[in-house]
């Protein structure tokens, strides 16, 4: 199990304990702490220091790298170290600081990482489940966070999941062989999350755990977080679609660098779809909104 940490003192006891109380208790805990400000590297030395049989730490060295490039750091530690760190296979899980995992959280993802192996579907493959979204007294804020978002996890197909990232990272549960594919995550992937699942989606397979497993702390310091989907009625349509089609959108634009990328890497291992749709993305870089969103649209329609 891998834990990205950076100032996450308030939360981090809480996650620690909901990891220790998993139903699956074959795991080692690695921690990388990314020079954090508070007190988050003394709580991680001393929940390493109590639990020296199943948490390993990682001193950080250089300078702060952000959660993106922590988790790329993590996952080519594990890599290298697995028989150091008693693993017979290199299965990883990806933990946030500040969220509690349900008892069953690890013990139902395995299986369902075990099944999708034993079926010979894939060889990379990644496993991904709902969250409840909670406030930070984890007060219920939505049921389910797919829902929430609006989104549809079957959804996951290479040419979909090049424009729209539905894995969050903290339900990820990835094999060996899709970490080994995956790293380093280049600087320009836009998170670490999307370019595993972009990697699993082009050479393995992405398995979606339709449970919520994870209590999804929303709080002032979260990274990313939830947003939750209000469909536009269709005069906020008109508005909308007047103010956006002539705004620029960087978001696009680093979609498609991370397109760019994935291509220049893997350029010989793809179909002749995936370059296709990997070209298209990188048209996402026009300094010209309309055309941005005339491209983004064409994409959305191209089958998974």
């Amino acid at each position: 199990m891998l834990l990205a940490t950076y100032n996450g003192a308030q939360f981090l006891a809480q996650q620690l304990d909901s990891i220790l109380q998993q139903t699956w208790s074959n795991l080692v805990i690695v921690i990388r702490d990314d020079h954090s400000t508070d007190n988050t590297a003394e709580l991680v030395r001393s929940f390493a220091s109590e639990h020296p049989d199943r948490v390993h730490r990682i001193d950080a060295d250089g300078t702060q790298g952000g959660a993106k490039d922590n988790f790329s750091t993590l996952i080519g530690y594990v890599l290298e170290h697995k028989v150091q760190l008693g693993l017979e296979r290199a299965y990883m899980m990806f933990s946030d600081q500040d969220d509690i995992w349900r008892p069953e959280k690890m013990e139902r993802q395995a299986r369902l990482m075990f099944q999708v192996e034993e079926s010979g579907t894939g060889t990379s493959v990644l496993v991904h489940c709902d969250l409840h979204v909670v406030d930070a007294a984890l007060q219920p804020i939505a049921d389910s966070f797919i829902r929430y978002q609006g989104l549809d996890a079957r959804r996951n197909g290479f040419g979909q999941l090049l424009i729209s990232n539905l894995v969050t990272g903290c339900t990820m549960f990835i094999n060996e062989a899709l970490a080994e594919k995956a790293v380093p995550v280049p600087p320009e992937a836009v998170m670490h999350d999307w370019w595993l699942g972009l990697v699993a989606s082009a050479f393995g397979e992405i398995a979606f755990l339709p449970e919520q497993l994870v209590e999804y702390r929303q709080h002032e310091n979260n990274a990313l977080g939830a947003r939750e989907h209000r469909p536009t009625s269709f005069a906020g349509r008109e508005v909308l679609r007047k103010v956006l089609y002539k705004a620029y959108t960087p978001l696009f634009a680093e979609v498609a660098t991370q397109a760019e990328t994935f291509l220049a890497r893997f350029h010989t291992n793809l179909t002749y779809r995936q370059r296709v749709s990997l070209r298209m993305t990188m048209g996402l870089r026009s300094k010209i909104g309309h055309l941005q969103r005339i491209l983004f649209r064409l994409l959305r329609l191209l089958p998974g």
